[in-house]
C-alpha cells in the first residue's frame, strides 16, 4: 500500500460479539476482574431485552466506519483508508494500529465515535493508540472533540423537530427536552475537564438550532462504584419533570451515535417504563448512527486534522 494514503483509526466502545460474549466483555470493562453471577445475570437480561439481541449493536458500529469510509472516499477518492479499533473488544484499538502498520500505512488520523472530551473516555482511547503508533513507528493525529460541527448540530436539530412533532400528535401538554450523555465520576470537575462543558454546548446549540426553549440536561448510565458519579439520572430527573406538570418529555441522548445498550435499554426500556409510571409520554430522538450529515461531520474533521493533506 502506498505510504501517501493515510490511514483512519475509528475507535469506539465496543460490545460483545454474542450472548455467549458478554462475560468476556465485562471482564476486559472490569479490568480483568469477571461480574459475578449476579451480575452477570442481569447483564445478559439486559441484552436479551433488546429486540435483535447483541449482533445489531456491533453491526451499527461496522455500518458506521463503512459509511465514514464512503464518504472519505467522496471527498478524496483514494486517500484514506479506515480502520476500526475497539476499547473493550476485539478488534481492539492497538489491534487497529497494528493493521494500519501491516498494511504499510505510516501517517494516520484517529477519531472516537463520540463528539465529546473527556480524559476518561476519549482521552484514554486517544492514549491507547499514541503509544501503539508510537511503538511501531506510525505518525498520529488525533480528532479530540467536534461537538459543535456545524454538520453535527443540524443533524441534531432535525432530530428534535421530528420527536417534538410526533409528541405533539399524542394529544395535548407540555413537552420538556431532556438532554443526556453517560454520566462519569464527579472528579472529572476537580480536573477542568471539558466534558460537562462540551456536552451543554451541543446541546445549547441543539436546541436553539431547534427552537427550542423547554429543556434540560441530565445524566444516565452511571457505573457501580462507590465513588460519586455526575447526576442527577434520568430516572430521577423524570420524577422532577413530572411534579413540574409535564406529560411529555423527549428524550435526546446527544452524548451516544447510535443505537446500543445505553439508548435501547436504559432509554427505551427502562426510562420509558419510569415514565408510564408517572403518567408520562417519553419519546426518544432517533441515533445518528449512519446520517449522512453525521458522516460529514466526521469526515471533515478527519481532514481537518489531516496535517500531510497538502503533500
Amino acid at each position: 500500500m502506498s505510504d501517501r494514503k493515510i490511514g483512519v483509526l475509528v475507535m469506539s466502545y465496543g460490545t460483545p460479539e454474542s450472548m455467549d460474549g458478554i462475560a468476556e466483555y465485562y471482564t476486559h470493562i472490569r479490568r480483568g476482574n469477571p461480574p459475578s453471577p449476579e451480575m452477570l445475570a442481569e447483564l445478559t437480561a439486559r441484552y436479551e431485552a433488546i429486540v435483535g439481541g447483541v449482533f445489531p449493536l456491533r453491526a451499527n458500529t461496522d455500518r458506521q466506519v463503512q459509511a465514514l469510509q464512503e464518504t472519505l472516499d467522496a471527498a478524496a477518492p483514494g486517500r484514506y483508508v479506515c480502520y476500526q479499533g475497539l476499547k473493550h473488544a476485539r478488534p481492539f484499538i492497538e489491534d487497529g494500529v497494528e493493521a494500519m502498520a501491516a498494511d504499510g500505512i505510516r501517517k494516520a488520523v484517529g477519531i472516537v465515535l463520540a463528539p465529546h472530551y473527556s480524559v476518561m473516555s476519549v482521552g484514554g482511547y486517544i492514549k491507547r493508540a499514541q503509544e501503539k503508533a508510537g511503538a511501531l513507528g506510525l505518525e498520529a493525529e488525533f480528532v479530540k472533540s467536534y461537538h459543535l460541527h456545524p454538520k453535527l448540530i443540524e443533524a441534531l436539530r432535525a432530530r428534535l423537530v421530528s420527536g417534538i412533532e410526533k409528541l405533539a400528535a399524542a394529544g395535548e401538554g407540555k413537552t420538556k427536552v431532556l438532554f443526556s450523555a453517560h454520566s462519569l465520576p464527579e472528579k472529572i470537575r476537580e480536573m477542568n475537564d471539558p466534558y460537562e462543558r462540551q456536552l451543554l454546548e451541543t446541546a445549547t446549540a441543539a436546541a436553539e438550532a431547534a427552537g427550542v426553549s423547554d429543556w434540560d440536561f441530565t445524566w444516565q448510565s452511571a457505573g457501580r462504584t462507590r465513588e460519586p458519579w455526575l447526576g442527577p439520572d434520568i430516572l430521577e430527573t423524570l420524577r422532577d419533570v413530572s411534579e413540574q406538570g409535564y406529560r411529555k418529555v423527549l428524550s435526546a441522548p446527544i452524548g451516544f451515535v447510535s443505537d446500543h445498550l445505553e439508548v435501547l435499554y436504559d432509554i427505551d426500556i427502562e426510562a420509558k417504563a419510569a415514565a408510564r409510571e408517572l403518567g408520562m409520554t417519553l419519546e426518544r430522538i432517533e441515533m445518528l448512527n449512519t446520517d449522512p450529515l453525521y458522516m460529514e461531520a466526521l469526515a471533515e474533521s478527519v481532514t481537518e486534522a489531516d496535517r500531510w493533506r497538502g503533500e
